[in-house]
């Protein structure tokens, strides 16, 4: 018995091993997920169950709490996962249509499952009205680029990147509908207010970001120590903090220097091109983006372990639940389907699927005070959906072909070649074609 108290003694080395054996096992989820396209983020969830249970066992459970934890994993891992996002993004000419093209979906179809779900809670809760109602059905319309962003890494180019925009989209403005709806609810704000306090934190926040951008980038590329990348993310991260304090919308700050970092031929021009060295700029875009990845790996796997850690298992076995949460199911992806064949006719597979909620869902529900929260309203109902909409998705990638794709994404290179203008300059710089070079390894595009 004495031995036994010694191994599950908590303390420094045990907790050290915990944490190690965490990132050990992410990254064979990782393998897993590419060899069986499980959304890796489910078998963190499920990671995070078992130790739930094993804290039961060994008498631990009621000695942690994790809310806290959480939510700050929550909100580091979204600045994190967004700058990794914009950092792989290219804004060019030949790709309006297919941004605006994610833009509408992921705004329309944001607004859309945010009704679908609020009347549905006003049909379980018919005390609701319908602001509250849908402050509580934003979370639930919200995409998880958390988990997109990662699982569509083997899809052709221009779906992979229709996901990227998207996800990416949806977080964003379903943030700032979030806190648009509950300046609403606050006791002292009129719509009127609410209106315009949005608009004006909305052009602060661009004219905030633009400035921070070129400021940033133009003192980074100056630094000669080596020791100066996660100097540039801890600033990003202050600057993200100081902006939710003033209540601006502070992801937009992360989007626009994402994209000024990797499209800096696009926002330095003119008399700005002397601002920054293209060669020095090269390489701490290099680094800043192998810096980012792997952080945004490390704070994603703990973020749902530990929420696997704090979720009620037992809570989604309730019948209210489950029926409210086919019904919101049910509603998301219909008016999905919607959209799809509205803006992308019948070349909607696996698109229409890959609607997952997970990361921006659970923090904002963390975020909504007591005095707003709805009387009687079951967690179940989250954890519900972000299970059944990532194993949709899982089921959807596990029975698409790669192949399929490759022939659909070159039909659409072949399509739009037929009218694009031939420009000796983009010809110049442009690098050979991938036809013959290319190859899928590891569930992405390599040379």
């Amino acid at each position: 018995m004495d031995l036994l108290s010694i191994n599950f003694t908590l303390n420094t080395y045990t907790f050290l091993i915990v944490l190690g054996t965490i990132i050990i096992c992410s990254h064979l989820f990782n393998i897993i997920s590419k060899a069986t396209k499980i959304p890796a983020v489910l078998l963190l969830i499920g990671g995070g169950v078992g130790l739930q249970y094993a804290l039961e066992i060994l008498g631990l459970s009621g000695k942690f709490s994790f809310s806290q934890v959480l939510e700050i994993l929550g909100v580091v891992g979204l600045i994190m996962i967004v700058l990794e996002a914009a950092l792989d993004l290219k804004l060019e000419r030949n790709k309006s249509g297919l941004i605006l093209r994610s833009l509408a979906v992921a705004t329309l179809g944001l607004f859309g499952s945010a009704f679908a779900c609020a009347y549905i809670f006003m049909f379980f809760h018919p005390e609701l009205s319908l602001t509250s109602a849908l402050y509580h059905a934003t979370p639930l319309a919200i995409l998880s680029s958390a988990i997109v962003i990662p699982s569509v890494s083997f899809l052709g180019e221009s779906k992979k990147e229709f996901h990227i925009y998207e996800s990416t989209f949806s977080d964003i403005i379903g943030i700032m509908l979030f806190y648009f709806l509950e300046g609403l609810l606050h006791p002292e704000a009129t719509q009127g207010s609410a209106a315009s306090g949005f608009l004006i934190s909305l052009i602060a926040t661009i004219v905030i970001s633009l400035v921070a951008g070129y400021s940033l980038i133009f003192i980074f590329q100056k630094i000669t120590t080596h020791a100066k990348l996660f100097l540039l993310i801890s600033i990003l991260i202050l600057l993200y903090s100081l902006g939710k304090l003033f209540h601006l919308s502070s992801l937009i700050i992360i989007l626009i220097f994402g994209l000024m970092m990797s499209n800096e031929r696009l926002f330095f021009k003119g008399f700005l091109t002397k601002l920054i060295d293209t060669s020095q700029l090269e390489r701490v875009k290099d680094g800043f983006h192998i810096v980012t990845v792997e952080s945004a790996f490390v704070v994603r796997t703990f973020f749902f372990v530990v929420f696997g850690l704090t979720i009620d298992i037992m809570s989604v076995v309730n019948l209210n639940v489950a029926i409210t949460s086919i019904c919101i199911i049910i509603s998301i992806y219909l008016i999905r389907w919607i959209l799809l064949r509205i803006f992308s006719g019948r070349d909607i597979f696996p698109q229409v699927y890959i609607a997952p909620r997970g990361l921006i869902t659970v923090l904002l529900f963390f975020a909504i005070p007591d005095s707003l929260k709805i009387v009687g309203f079951d967690d179940g109902i989250i954890l519900s959906v972000i299970i059944a909409s990532s194993v949709i998705m899982a089921l959807a990638l596990m029975t698409y072909t790669e192949n399929d794709d490759e022939l659909d994404f070159s039909l659409e290179a072949s399509a739009s070649n037929e009218y694009k203008e031939i420009d000796l300059d983009d010809l110049h710089d442009e690098k050979p074609s991938s036809d013959t070079k290319d190859v899928i390894e590891g569930g992405e595009l390599t040379p």
